[in-house]
C-alpha cells in the first residue's frame, strides 16, 4: 500500500509536480492537534425522487437520483454509475483521505421499490460526509459531479476527462499538502506513532462492535416484523375467540363486555401491525449509518500503512545516517516529507472523530426518540382498550 500509494516515491524524494494555488490542501494546528483547513464556503446536497428512465428507445433502463446542492440550488440528476466513478477517481487521489463507500451494487431486484429506497438514504448518507469533508468536498471532481447540467454531455465528458487527466495524484498528491510551519508546528515522530496505534486500536474495537450491533439490529429487526407482530396478533385472535362465545349469550348486560373484548382483540391485532413497521423508523436507519462507517474502518488500515511506512523510511534513514551510508541533509528530507503525511493522517483522523460524534449522537437521538414515540402508541391502544371496559 506504502508503494502504490505514492507514498514511498513522495517520503524519498521522487515525486515531482508543478502545484497550483487551487490544489493546495492545507492543515492547521487546532484545539485537537492538526486539522483539515475548514471549507470556507459549506454547502449540503439533497438527495431526491429516484425515477426510472430508460434510454435506446426504452431497451435500457435505470434509476436517476435527484441531487439540489445548497450553493447552487440548480438540480442535476444522477446515475449509480456516476456516483462509482466518482468514487472511483476520488479512491484513486486520495490515499490518506478515507473517502465513504456507496452502498453496495445489486444485479437483480434493482427496481424494486424497497431496493431504491435504501440505496437512497445510503446514497444521502454518502452525500453528507461528502459535503462534510473539507478536502474531498472542494475537490474539482466532486464539484463536477455535483454542478455539471444533467443535459449537457458534451461538459460532462470534458470535466470526466480533465479529473481522469489530474496529475496530481499518487506521490504527486502529496506535494499538494501545506502543512504548518514555525516554532512548536514540528511533530514529533513517537507521539505520531503513538497516537496512530491508539487509533488502529480504536478502529479495530469500533469494527467489532458495529458488526456485532448491526448483526444485534437485523435479528432484533426480523424478530419485530415476523415473530412480534405474529405473538401478538395471536394474543388478539385469542381474545377475539373469547369474545365471540360470549356473544353466544345474549343477554343485554353481557353486550358491553363483549364489545369491549373485541376492541381489545383489534388493539393487539394493531400492535402486532406497530411492531412488524417499527424497524424502518429506528433501527433500519442505526443500521444505515453503521454501514457508512464500516465502510471507513475498512479504509484506515491503508491509511495507516501509508503513514507507518513512511516512519519506517525515517527510521531506516536515522540509521543510515550513523553507519555513513546517508548524508544527512537527505535524511532531513526523508523526515520533513514525513512530517507531510503524519500530518495530513492526524487531520484524517480528527475529522473521523469529529463527523463520528456528530453523527452517532444525531442517530442515537433519533433512535430513542422514535423508540419512546413508538411505546407512547402502544400505551395509546391500550389505554383505548382498558376504558372500554369503563361503561361495563
Amino acid at each position: 500500500t506504502f508503494v502504490k500509494s505514492g507514498g514511498e516515491a513522495f517520503v524519498l524524494g521522487e515525486a515531482s509536480g508543478f502545484v497550483k494555488d487551487g490544489d493546495k490542501l492545507c492543515v492547521v494546528l487546532g484545539s485537537r492537534g492538526p486539522e483539515w483547513q475548514e471549507n470556507p464556503y459549506p454547502f449540503q446536497c439533497s438527495i431526491e425522487d429516484p425515477t426510472k428512465q430508460t434510454k435506446f428507445k426504452g431497451m435500457k433502463s435505470y434509476i436517476a437520483y435527484k441531487l439540489v446542492p445548497s450553493h447552487t440550488g440548480q438540480q442535476v440528476h444522477r446515475r449509480y454509475k456516476h456516483f462509482d466513478w466518482l468514487y472511483g477517481r476520488l479512491a484513486e487521489k486520495f490515499p490518506v483521505i478515507s473517502v465513504p463507500h456507496l452502498p453496495e451494487k445489486q444485479a437483480t431486484g434493482r427496481f424494486e421499490e424497497d431496493f431504491i429506497s435504501k440505496r437512497r438514504k445510503g446514497l444521502a448518507w454518502w452525500m453528507d460526509h461528502m459535503c462534510s469533508h473539507p478536502v474531498l468536498a472542494q475537490c474539482d471532481a466532486f464539484q463536477h459531479f455535483l454542478t455539471c447540467p444533467s443535459t449537457d454531455e458534451k461538459a460532462w465528458k470534458q470535466g470526466k476527462r480533465k479529473a481522469e487527466k489530474d496529475e496530481m495524484v499518487g506521490a504527486n498528491f502529496f506535494l499538494t499538502i501545506s502543512v504548518p510551519t514555525g516554532p512548536g508546528a514540528s511533530l514529533d515522530l513517537q507521539e505520531v506513532e503513538s497516537q496512530v496505534d491508539g487509533f488502529k486500536a480504536f478502529t479495530k474495537k469500533m469494527d467489532e462492535s458495529a458488526l456485532q450491533l448491526n448483526h444485534t439490529a437485523n435479528e432484533f429487526a426480523r424478530k419485530q416484523v415476523t415473530g412480534f407482530k405474529k405473538e401478538y396478533q395471536k394474543v388478539g385472535h385469542s381474545f377475539k375467540c373469547l369474545s365471540q362465545a360470549f356473544e353466544l349469550d345474549q343477554q343485554a348486560f353481557s353486550a358491553g363486555l363483549n364489545q369491549a373484548i373485541a376492541f381489545t382483540a383489534e388493539a393487539y391485532d394493531a400492535i402486532g401491525d406497530l411492531f412488524a413497521d417499527q424497524p424502518r423508523q429506528d433501527l433500519d436507519p442505526v443500521m444505515d449509518l453503521l454501514a457508512l462507517y464500516q465502510g471507513h474502518l475498512a479504509n484506515f488500515p491503508d491509511i495507516i500503512h501509508v503513514q507507518k511506512g513512511a516512519l519506517t523510511k525515517v527510521k531506516e534513514s536515522k540509521r543510515h545516517v550513523e553507519e555513513g551510508k546517508m548524508e544527512l541533509q537527505k535524511a532531513e528530507g526523508i523526515q520533513e516529507r514525513c512530517n507531510i503525511i503524519s500530518f495530513a493522517t492526524l487531520a484524517e483522523i480528527n475529522h473521523f472523530h469529529k463527523i463520528r460524534v456528530r453523527d452517532f449522537k444525531s442517530q442515537m437521538q433519533h433512535f430513542l426518540q422514535q423508540q419512546i414515540l413508538f411505546f407512547q402508541k402502544v400505551t395509546q391502544k391500550l389505554e383505548e382498550a382498558l376504558h372500554k371496559y369503563d361503561s361495563v
